[in-house]
């Protein structure tokens, strides 16, 4: 069930990308969107930490800098760099590109904090390196350039979550956390997001699903709900259920399949093919992240699409989380 869960999660993450760049493609912003996701995902964070765990919207003063760090950088610029770079980009490829944050991670930990790190992690840079060569065709720049940068960013911004989050908020839920950082998130967008500009006629207005199934029209708020409850508090629910039956590095490596099920759904729905040389390179690419897991010698999972980092100290929250799945 633990794995089953974790691919669940996987699934639902993976998906969640082409659900956000057909939103972007009818009309919303790289902004609005993100100003929605994260809004949405606190409202539902907020009403199941009243039922479950009240006690979390008591936060301590000191805790307050770092959750501000983690909720602007870590969330509000990571959903919307990632957002910037799927409307450029295949939405493999910018995810891809997002977790690199597993290399960068496990490289600071090993430079800045001497963390022990295994040899296997310098095997793992030179094959994310050596298939994003391939991937982006560097040769012929097949790549938008404005796009790669974009999902560097989200790269950047994931790494700074994990690493001040994991050495800084190891007596807070991820659930808690996911309610905070996501407020803050949502708070920090709304001047930019243009929110304001919305009406009624915005979300009930029907939209094509694009790609293969062109065809097929929904209205959007539908896809907007999707977003927020299908594509991001659900799988981090499932996410945090596969963490109590796995080890940390079993789930980290599932969860890494985000990426394989990214690109297949955007093959079967939007049509983004890769060039078979660049399917080569996606792979290795994917191999050198799978290896990049289990190079650290902490327990800890890296989940890129919420930003969720979990670790043994962390799991009491798990039993509340079960008593809420079931």
């Amino acid at each position: 069930m633990g794995y089953f869960y974790a691919f669940l999660a996987a699934l639902l993450f993976g998906a969640n990308g082409t659900v956000s760049k057909v939103i972007i493609g009818s009309g919303f912003s790289a902004l609005q969107l993100t100003q929605f996701r994260v809004l949405g995902a606190a409202l539902i964070s907020a009403a199941v930490l009243f039922v479950i765990d009240k006690r979390s919207f008591r936060l301590p003063l000191r805790q307050w800098p770092v959750i501000l760090v983690l909720g602007i950088v870590g969330v509000a610029m990571l959903q919307a760099t990632y957002a910037f770079a799927i409307q450029l980009l295949p939405v493999g490829i910018a995810l891809l590109l997002e977790y690199m944050a597993v290399l960068i991670v496990a490289v600071v930990a090993f430079f800045f904090f001497k963390e022990n790190v295994r040899l296997r992690l310098w095997v793992a840079i030179g094959l994310v390196l050596a298939g994003l060569c391939v991937v982006a065709e560097i040769w012929a720049s097949s790549l938008n350039p404005t796009g790669v940068l974009w999902g560097l960013a989200a790269a950047v911004a994931l790494a700074t979550y994990f690493l001040v989050g994991e050495k800084q908020l190891q007596t807070i839920s991820p659930l808690a956390l996911s309610f905070w950082t996501m407020s803050i998130a949502a708070l920090f967008w709304a001047p930019f997001s243009k929110w304001w500009e919305f009406t009624p006629d915005t979300f009930t207005s029907m939209v094509s699903l694009q790609g293969n199934l062109e065809a097929i029209q929904v209205p959007i708020w539908s896809l907007v709900l999707w977003n927020v409850v299908l594509g991001s508090f659900a799988p981090f629910l499932l996410s945090l259920s596969a963490l109590k039956r796995l080890s940390a590095t079993a789930a980290g490596i599932a969860a890494t399949s985000e990426i394989v099920f990214a690109f297949v759904t955007a093959w079967l729905w939007l049509g983004e093919q890769l060039t078979l040389l660049q399917s080569m390179g996606a792979t290795i690419v994917l191999g050198g992240i799978l290896v990049a897991q289990s190079a650290r010698s902490s327990d800890v999972v890296v989940q890129a699409d919420l930003a969720l980092e979990t670790g043994p100290i962390m799991l009491p929250v798990l039993e509340e989380s079960e008593k809420l799945e079931s």
